[in-house]
């Protein structure tokens, strides 16, 4: 007479299935999360640079001229060394001739690897007065407001 044994917790195969499966899902979602984590840090130059849109159009509808923060002489915005965040390391604002600009330049390290030392770059057209967005990051990490060009005001 043949003895069947009754079979106790998983078989070598169903355990090395369940392994390959694990890494399958991770190699999928590793690179989605670092695409998230990129666009998370991104949103940060958008926050520090929202104030001082609102500063750089009212100075520019008043005065006619464009503020530039890295001049000793202007008094109502912070210098670009001081406007700085978790990731960001300077903030500008500029006359590019064209247009007033607001450019925010991330850090080299302790930033995801895809922006490391990277700008964004806000502009304020000086005839239409429309705000544009450009940036030297790759286009997956620009939120929809700037990969359409124009910024809501």
């Amino acid at each position: 007479m043949v003895k069947l044994f009754k079979q106790h917790g998983f078989s070598l195969i169903e355990l090395m299935i369940v392994i390959v499966i694990i890494g399958v899902l991770a190699i999928i979602a590793v690179p989605t999360y670092r695409d998230y984590i990129a666009r998370a840090q991104m949103t940060e130059a958008f926050t520090l640079t929202s104030g001082l849109k609102v500063v750089v159009s009212e100075t520019f509808a008043q005065d006619g001229a464009c503020l530039d923060n890295k001049l000793e002489k202007i008094s109502s915005i912070p210098r670009p060394a001081d406007i700085t965040g978790q990731y960001i390391v300077s903030v500008t604002t500029s006359d590019s001739g064209e247009a007033c600009s607001i450019t925010a330049r991330f850090k080299k390290e302790q930033v995801a690897q895809a922006i490391q030392d990277k700008t964004v770059t806000l502009s304020m057209d000086k005839v239409s007065n429309i705000w544009s967005c450009h940036s030297n990051a790759d286009v997956k990490y620009l939120p929809r407001s700037c990969t359409a060009k124009n910024v809501a005001t």
